[in-house]
């Protein structure tokens, strides 16, 4: 759901600014004719996690999420434990729909709160106020949601470590179970890729992930991924997925998708990007897709370990042969020397990286890109 009350300098995603309203009907109406064409791909496989994002899914009203749902169980098999999940935005307006999307099926929330500090939130283009990002956990749970995890970012424009550490302490006392807790970065076609904001230097940046991470681990959560941090149990299945090199369907402005196909190759689509050009396609029944392609035999490898990696636990040999169709020998020279630097650990039929891997992950990852 690709659209915004006000696009943040920082963001990358296929995100636009909404003038007027959205005709929700329509859209929710070509979703579900996305996901019909789409339902060929998993050859009667349960869904077992949908994911709301965008754009700011909770500009929707409850009674369009409801319809989205009820509309994609009549189409499509789903898991008893269905996790659904759902981005938020901590606005005022928004707030009084958390109970009507958790009456919705929406069981797991996930609010963009980013900082308490009301200039680092003025600086990030946020529009809401520290007070409204408290009010936004509290309406959550009081809507019935056991499920609730906070965005927050760190390494801000100007921000002390003591800054951050307030942030990070805010958040645990609001005791939800689980936190992605990420570093600001610069990315390509941004507002503030065209204007950069001055951040802490290399030196200033690591001591404030350090005391961010000793923060979240003194108060019981379990970092599980590069910027996710759980209570026990709590992780996002969803989002385990993609780590895990799982298969996925993506619908609706700009979503992107990965198939395991039966000749045993993989598909990765996307669609069309902008949200009119999209529900056009709906209007003329034509497909939805922007674009797809087959990954190759010699970016399989990467691809998985891109994802993979991240996880602090790592991945097991046989789920790695298992999604790319490889044998691990295929990477042999190029972990055999990651093990001898001391990047990767292998344990049993395990392979993690190190703390100095995990550290240094792009460095480690940019090995087994294949030769252009």
């Amino acid at each position: 759901m690709p659209w915004c009350t006000r696009k943040c300098p920082y963001c990358d995603f296929n995100s636009h600014e909404l003038r007027g309203s959205v005709n929700e009907r329509e859209y929710v109406k070509a979703l579900l004719a996305d996901l019909q064409q789409d339902a060929t791909l998993i050859q009667g496989r349960e869904i077992e996690t949908i994911f709301i994002g965008g754009g700011t899914p909770s500009l929707f009203s409850g009674d369009a999420i409801a319809s989205l749902l009820e509309g994609i169980s009549t189409r499509i098999d789903c898991a008893a434990n269905l996790e659904v999940t759902m981005e938020a935005n901590p606005g005022s307006s928004e707030l009084r729909k958390f109970s009507a999307f958790r009456s919705a099926g929406v069981n797991r929330i996930s609010i963009g709160v980013q900082s308490f500090t009301s200039k680092h939130l003025q600086a990030l283009g946020r529009v809401h106020s520290a007070k409204e990002a408290l009010k936004a956990a509290a309406a959550a749970s009081q809507a019935g949601f056991k499920r609730i995890n906070l965005d927050i970012m760190y390494a801000l424009s100007g921000q002390t470590v003591g800054e951050a550490s307030r942030d990070v302490e805010q958040a645990v006392a609001i005791n939800p179970e689980h936190l992605s807790c990420y570093q600001l970065t610069i990315e390509p076609n941004t507002q503030f890729h065209a204007q950069p904001p001055k951040l802490p230097d290399e030196e200033l940046g690591w001591e404030i992930q350090q005391t961010v991470h000793q923060l979240l681990s003194s108060a019981d959560y379990q970092q599980y991924e590069v910027s996710a941090w759980a209570t026990a149990g709590a992780e996002c299945r969803h989002n385990l997925n993609y780590w895990r090199f799982g298969d996925y369907l993506g619908i609706g402005a700009g979503a992107h998708g990965k198939v395991s196909r039966l000749d045993g190759s993989i598909e990765r689509y996307w669609k069309q990007k902008h949200p009119n050009k999209y529900l056009q396609s709906s209007q003329s029944n034509a497909r939805f897709g922007g674009r797809a392609g087959i990954i190759g035999q010699k970016q399989l490898g990467f691809e998985f370990l891109l994802n993979a990696l991240r996880l602090k636990q790592g991945f097991e040999i046989e789920l790695f042969e298992q999604r790319t169709g490889l044998k691990i020998e295929s990477l042999a020279p190029t972990l055999s020397k990651q093990f001898e630097k001391g990047w990767l650990i292998e344990s049993g039929s395990t392979i993690k990286c190190s703390e100095i891997g995990y550290r240094f992950l792009d460095d480690l990852l940019t090995e087994y890109l294949p030769p252009p």
